[in-house]
This record gives C-alpha cells, sequence and structure tokens, in this order.
C-alpha cells in the first residue's frame, strides 16, 4: 500500500507515469466501445420486443443477439432450428400452463419472447451480458447445478437445456439442474446436444433422439441432436425408433 504521508508530489510523478494512448489506440478504443454500447442497446430493446412481421415475407424478424463468445462454448442455432424448438416449447407450455426453464440457451430465450412475448421464460445462463434480461435472468454456473433461487426448485414442467460442453461430467451436472427445476410428476424436457452424448442422455435421463436435427450458425463440426424424455409422435421428427441400447 502506498505511503499517505508523501502528498502530492509524488502523486503527480505517478501520474507522470501513466501510460497513454497514441491517437490509432484511442480510434480501436472509441469504435469498440461504440459496438458494444450498440450491442447493449439492442438487447435492452429487445426484452421489451414483440413479435414484428418481417418486410418481404410475412416471417417473424430475427431477435437481436450479441456475438458469441466462444470462449464459453456458445453457439448461436440457425433460424429454422431455434424457430422449431421454440414452437414446441410454447406449444408445450400453453398445455401444461406452465414458464419454461432455458438451461444455457439464450437464443432459445431470445425466439420464445419474439414468437410469443406473453410466454414466460427463465433463462439460466453464465454469461452476464444477458442480465439486461431483467428478472427472467438467473446467473448459472454447471460446475454448482443446484446453486439457485429456492423460488425456482420443482417450479418447471417445461425445461430445455443446452449443456455448453461435450462432456460426461457437463451432462452429469446440467441433470442435477434438472432434477432441480423439474416438477417431481410430470415434466417435458428437452435436450440440444452433440451425437456424442446420445448413450448418456438415454442411461441417465431417460431421453430418446428425434428425427429433426439442430444446427447452428457457425456451422459446427460437431453433429447435434435433440433428445426429448416424451414421445412428440408427428413434431419434431418423432422419436427415432431404435434407441441406443438397441444398437
Amino acid at each position: 500500500m502506498a505511503n499517505a504521508g508523501n502528498g502530492r508530489m509524488e502523486c503527480e510523478e505517478e501520474d507522470d507515469d501513466r501510460p497513454s494512448l497514441s491517437l490509432h489506440a484511442l480510434e480501436a478504443l472509441k469504435e469498440f466501445l461504440a459496438e458494444r454500447g450498440e450491442q447493449q442497446r439492442k438487447m435492452t430493446s429487445h426484452h421489451h420486443v414483440s413479435s414484428v412481421k418481417g418486410e418481404d415475407d410475412g416471417s417473424l424478424a430475427e431477435p437481436s443477439l450479441p456475438s458469441e463468445d466462444w470462449r464459453l462454448s456458445q453457439f448461436w442455432y440457425e433460424k429454422e432450428t431455434a424457430e422449431t424448438v421454440a414452437e414446441e416449447l410454447i406449444r408445450l407450455s400453453k398445455e401444461a400452463l406452465s414458464p419454461i426453464a432455458c438451461i444455457a440457451c439464450p437464443t432459445l430465450y431470445a425466439y420464445l419472447k419474439n414468437m410469443d412475448p406473453s410466454v414466460r421464460v427463465q433463462l439460466l445462463e453464465y454469461d452476464k451480458r444477458f442480465e439486461q434480461y431483467g428478472s427472467d435472468f438467473t446467473f448459472y454456473d454447471y460446475n454448482q447445478p443446484e446453486d439457485l433461487p429456492v423460488a425456482l426448485k420443482h417450479a418447471f414442467s417445461i425445461i430445455v437445456a443446452d449443456p455448453p460442453y461435450l462432456s460426461k461430467e457437463c451432462l452429469d451436472k446440467v441433470a442435477q439442474t434438472l432434477n432441480f427445476l423439474a416438477e417431481p410428476v410430470s415434466s417435458y424436457v428437452l435436450l440440444l446436444t452433440g451425437e456424442v452424448q446420445r448413450e448418456r442422455a438415454e442411461e441417465l435421463l431417460n431421453m430418446y433422439p428425434c428425427g429433426f436435427r439442430p444446427k447452428h450458425s457457425s456451422k459446427l463440426g460437431n453433429d447435434f441432436m435433440l433428445f426429448t424424455n416424451y414421445d412428440p409422435v408427428d413434431r419434431l421428427g418423432g422419436w427415432l425408433k431404435t434407441s441406443y441400447s438397441q444398437l
């Protein structure tokens, strides 16, 4: 700690030693801050977004999302994937009269609110940029799977999860979160993860893959699948008939 008795002269000398930015660096900083401010403005406005029709084909306009942070293993879904899954979640939510919990899938939260602003959704997410969603946001670290508000315990009959990593450990911990959130008697759970997790999803969660294949905007090399704990019949491509244990 600096000695407070050294007086103003030492402070002035320290000021002289502070690094200064070049004109080029200042311009780059201004550009960065302006871009970040625009992203925050879009996210704030999106929290109140309504289902605005597209100009050309009458389809919904895509909601605004910040850029993917690959350090957090963030990869946004393609529009068709997000709309297809969101449509199923809204349908289930209206049938079960239940809010929806989105675990680590902010793309789906954005599309859900864009497609039906009245739908009740809680986003559990590590990235604090999504605090812009206000009370719909709950900080979530999968390493602490049950470190969540007590009010969320067994509060959801509709849950969708997209574990950030394709590891057994990550899926096991997300499964603990699912058990924490799920209404004990009857819950509909959707899981979007890599095909490499197919056996584990069946063994751990009794979930089976659907014919519908999720796709990401970043064109990932891993094959992804959509798993459910219920048979969607003619929706989402239906359950694939053969379970992993029968292969």
